[in-house]
């Protein structure tokens, strides 16, 4: 009997495992940039997506860093440390000075394209070994999201 219940367990822990904790991949939006509309450098410092500029904001926008606390705590936290350990998914520590705000926000909003053609998000996923899955942000999620990724890195 235990044999048995034991079969659907694990069925129902691979699909987990394959899909994490946000579903199913979702196809992309038509609208955003592809790999072949932008060059190689502009993949490299922005990666691929919608982002094409944010401005950031000195002082931080305090809002924003709750608002993006927020979206951490229920989205990201369980496989991402502030720290730079690795769990899941890299730790966040100095994320801000390693890539630029529109690569952050594009990879964010953009996971599932970005994983498929961004060498540095490629090289990411070949460390980790786990694909990230598209948590559904939108642009103003992930504009939070990254001043709060400021804020802990301590931008001021």
């Amino acid at each position: 009997m235990k044999k048995i219940l034991l079969i659907p367990v694990l069925a129902i822990a691979t699909l987990i495992s394959f899909y994490g904790c946000g579903g199913a991949p979702t196809p992309t939006d038509s609208s955003s940039t592809t790999a072949t509309e932008a060059t190689d450098e502009e993949i490299a410092e922005k990666g691929v997506g919608p982002v094409k500029h944010v401005e950031l904001t000195t002082p931080l926008d305090q809002t924003m860093v709750s608002n993006g606390k927020g979206i951490y705590d229920l989205k990201c936290s369980a496989c991402h440390r502030l720290d730079g350990t690795k769990l899941v998914g890299p730790g966040w520590k100095d994320v801000t000075s390693r890539r630029k705000p529109e690569w952050i926000m594009n990879f964010a909003i953009n996971v599932d394209e970005m994983l498929n053609s961004d060498p540095k998000a490629m090289a990411m996923l070949e460390e980790c070994l786990v694909r990230m899955p598209n948590q559904n942000l939108t642009e103003a999620d992930a504009r939070n999201v990254l001043e709060f990724m400021r804020n802990n890195d301590g931008v001021k």
